[in-house]
C-alpha cells in the first residue's frame, strides 16, 4: 500500500471530484471535516509500516496537511472511503509520482481489514482511471511483507514487474517493495470476464 500525498498547495477540490459507488462503499472527495476520523484510523503503526510517506505517530495536524494537499493537482484523484452509513474507513486514489503511469494507493483502518473493502475500492478507482480518464496503465506497490495488499492487487489484475528498495518514513529506513502494473487491455478483459461470471 502507498499513501498518495503531495505538498499542500491549494484547498480541497471537492466539486471537481466524482463520487464513486460500489455495492458497499461510497468513494468521495476528502473533506476538511474528515481530519479527526483519518487521524484516528491512520495512527496505527501496522498501517504506517506499509506506506511510504505516512508518519507515525499520526495526529490531526498530519491529517489536516494531507487534506490540504488532496486533489490539489490535476494529475491525482484521492477518495475518502466510506461505508454506506457514512463511516470513513480509509483512503484510495492515484497520482503521478515521476513515473510514466499513475500509481494506485490505498489504506484502510485495521478494523476493516480482511473484508475485501480494499479490493472493492481499488476496482472502482481503477475503473474510473481507465473508463473516465482514459489512462493506458496503472502502477502499484506492496511491501514484500504485506501479502494482503499483494493479494488485493492480484485480484484487480495487476501483474508483478519487479522489486526495489523504498524508504518507509515510519521505519526510518528502506524496505523491499514489490512493483506491479495493470494495462488497460488486461483490465478490460478481466472486467468482461467478471461480468460474465459474476465474480466478486
Amino acid at each position: 500500500m502507498t499513501l498518495l500525498e503531495s505538498t499542500p498547495q491549494t484547498p480541497l477540490r471537492e466539486s471537481c471530484s466524482p463520487v464513486l459507488e460500489t455495492e458497499r462503499l461510497i468513494l468521495r472527495a476528502p473533506r476538511s471535516g474528515d481530519a479527526k476520523a483519518i487521524a484516528a484510523l491512520a495512527n496505527d503503526r501496522r498501517i504506517a509500516e506499509n506506506l511510504l510517506r505516512l508518519p507515525h505517530p499520526y495526529g490531526v495536524e498530519d491529517a489536516r496537511e494531507f487534506l490540504a494537499a488532496a486533489n490539489a493537482r490535476e494529475s491525482e484523484a484521492t477518495f475518502a472511503l466510506t461505508l454506506r452509513s457514512g463511516e470513513l474507513i480509509g483512503v484510495c486514489g492515484f497520482d503521478f509520482n515521476g513515473e510514466q503511469a499513475p500509481e494506485l494507493g490505498y489504506w484502510l483502518g485495521t478494523a476493516h481489514w480482511g473484508q475485501s473493502y480494499a479490493t472493492e475500492a481499488a476496482r472502482a478507482v481503477i475503473d474510473y482511471a481507465f473508463d473516465d480518464l482514459g489512462y493506458d496503465a496503472l502502477l502499484a506497490g506492496a511491501r514484500v511483507t504485506n501479502p494482503a495488499s499483494r493479494r488485493v492487487l492480484e485480484k484487480c489484475g495487476f501483474q508483478w514487474t519487479s522489486v526495489g528498495l523504498y524508504r518507509i518514513r515510519a521505519l526510518g529506513s528502506s524496505a523491499p517493495v514489490d512493483r506491479f502494473r495493470l494495462d488497460r487491455r488486461l483490465w478490460a478483459s478481466l472486467r468482461n470476464w467478471r461480468g460474465m461470471h459474476r465474480v466478486a
